[in-house]
């Protein structure tokens, strides 16, 4: 497979709408939230895969604001939405909240994808910087979320939010407090 740097912005965002298709597609189970045993049963990355595939519900978040998670590995986890006129805030741009719950979702969920069995997190801090505005012209973007330090208390990560040419919208950084998901 070519590399985005080959591909023409109208190759890569057909890519990315094919592959956000065929995700929707494999979905077995509604959009919902998950028991703490499912989530404190797996590694972070073990159950970010779970709901990625469809296996265990999505959030219903993805739906409201037409997102949905891409993919997940270890430190590294890419969400993808298409912003739409109901994104609109009153000046009549796309919301900066829109952008800034792309970028949460995926910066959280690096930091989930390095967590062992029975830990959990929560966000602590959120930055965002915003680039330039969103429209539904924009076509579909991606927010990819990389960890920059898991530690046992705490831990970081990175994102940055980008359209099929590789033109960046926003970037993040966040702190998110680590703790023991209580069992049962």
């Amino acid at each position: 497979m070519a590399t985005n740097e080959q591909l023409s912005a109208d190759d890569v965002r057909a890519q990315w709408e094919a592959e956000a298709e065929a995700i929707r597609r494999a979905r077995v189970n509604k959009a919902g939230t998950n028991p703490i045993d499912a989530i404190a049963s797996r590694s972070g990355l073990e159950f970010l895969q779970a709901v990625f595939s469809g296996e265990l519900p999505h959030p219903p978040i993805g739906e409201t604001l037409n997102f949905l998670p891409i993919r997940a590995e270890y430190g590294r986890v890419v969400f993808q939405g298409t912003p739409m006129a109901a994104h609109y805030n009153p000046i009549g741009s796309v919301h900066g909240g829109w952008a800034a719950t792309l970028l949460d979702s995926c910066v959280g969920c690096a930091v989930q994808s390095v967590l062992p069995k029975g830990k959990g997190y929560t966000t602590l801090e959120l930055k965002v910087n915003f680039v330039r505005g969103l429209s539904p012209e924009t076509g579909p973007v991606r927010a990819e979320g990389t960890v920059v330090h898991a530690g046992s208390r705490t831990a970081t990560a990175e994102g940055r939010l980008v359209d099929a040419a590789g033109k960046l919208y926003a970037h993040a950084t966040t702190t998110c407090l680590i703790m023991e998901l209580p069992r049962g």
